[in-house]
């Protein structure tokens, strides 16, 4: 009888103590997830273009044509 009584108190204690390791890798994937997300949208800002400066390029291809020989 004595392992039936003390049986459940052990069983509760690891589930408690599972519950932790659980609940922080939950919690850190949802940082992850808004952190990714975040880069995501930064990056397409930088590819958007509107933060780069503008290249003048009919310049340059008239330049590189007319020093050929």
């Amino acid at each position: 009888m004595n392992r039936s009584s003390s049986s459940p108190l052990p069983l509760d204690i690891m589930l408690g103590v599972a519950t932790i390791p659980l609940l922080v890798g939950l919690v850190s994937t949802k940082l992850i997830a808004r952190t990714v997300i975040e880069l995501g949208q930064a990056s397409e800002e930088i590819f958007r273009g509107d933060r780069l400066p503008l290249l003048n390029l009919s310049n340059a291809s008239t330049s590189t044509q007319s020093s050929q020989p």
